[in-house]
């Protein structure tokens, strides 16, 4: 009995020593916190979108444009007067471009875009001041070369600009053309030159959505929000007739005028909606 008790005391003791020496031992330390980086935003990458706005007549003449329209076609003495700021109308269709910035956050941004425009111009394509007598009976006044005889256009423009994380600001200007439909032509004259080509300039401010926006339906960071201001140059050259006397029975120009523009100028405000491929 005393042996067993001896036994189970030097085991005891044992137990408590070993005890007392892990305590003593280091503890292991725990493994460091896993590190998560915050995507940076990127403007870089293609996109597609769509655009609505507001378009007017940009050009520097106040003074319109007149003719005297000869006898039989109307009263001796009457006159014709084109206003050169008479045209605006809405102007609507979509984008495609590619972006890439140098630096992720903040940096310098440079692009391409396409776009294509339907312009609401016709509505006034007859607005001319008759004066001093009256049109002989069927027949009316027109100037072709005028913006109203402008149904779209489009431009292939280069941009450069500086983002501020999702805000980029930038100026944009490249290429430009446009064109009447041809029920515009009045007969097929020959003179109607209408298609046409020339420049456009301007810039604008684009915002990217936060992903828990209400308006980024795709719930992504690549829903964009744009303004933009573009003046746009087309050149009609000398081709072109000036202001028509129409037959309206036939719509068919009796009596042609080398008065009038030889381009049109316009400038176009609008917004649009981009989704951008490639955020992150």
């Amino acid at each position: 009995m005393k042996s067993l008790l001896r036994v189970t005391t030097a085991l005891a003791g044992v137990a408590l020593a070993g005890s007392a020496f892990a305590a003593d031992l280091p503890r292991r330390a725990a493994p460091p916190p896993v590190f998560t980086p915050v995507p940076v935003f990127t403007w870089t990458g293609a996109y597609f979108g769509i655009n609505a706005g507001y378009a007017f007549d940009a050009s520097s003449r106040s003074n319109g444009n007149s003719f005297g329209v000869p006898f039989p076609y109307a009263t001796p003495g009457t006159v014709a007067t084109f206003r050169n700021s008479s045209q605006d109308g809405f102007s609507g269709g979509g984008q495609i471009g590619y972006n890439y910035q140098f630096t992720p956050g903040s940096g310098v941004v440079v692009g391409i875009e396409a776009d294509a425009q339907y312009l609401d111009f016709g509505r006034n394509r007859n607005s001319a001041f008759i004066t001093g007598g009256a049109l002989a009976p069927g027949y009316y006044v027109t100037d072709p070369r005028g913006l109203s005889s402008l149904d779209y256009f489009g431009t292939v423009r280069g941009r450069l600009g500086y983002a501020f994380d999702r805000t980029l600001v930038y100026g944009t200007g490249g290429f430009a053309y446009g064109s009447g439909s041809s029920d515009r032509s009045f007969g097929g004259f020959a003179g109607n030159d209408s298609f046409r080509t020339g420049y456009a300039v301007g810039g604008g401010i684009e915002y990217a959505l936060p992903t828990d926006s209400f308006l980024n339906f795709f719930r992504s960071s690549a829903v964009t929000l744009k303004v933009e201001g573009l003046y746009v140059n087309l050149d009609r050259n000398t081709r072109n007739q000036g202001a028509f006397v129409i037959n309206a029975a036939n719509n068919v120009p009796v009596v042609t005028s080398g008065i009038g523009r030889r381009s049109d100028e316009f400038a176009v405000v609008r917004a649009g909606l981009n989704y951008k491929f490639g955020s992150y």
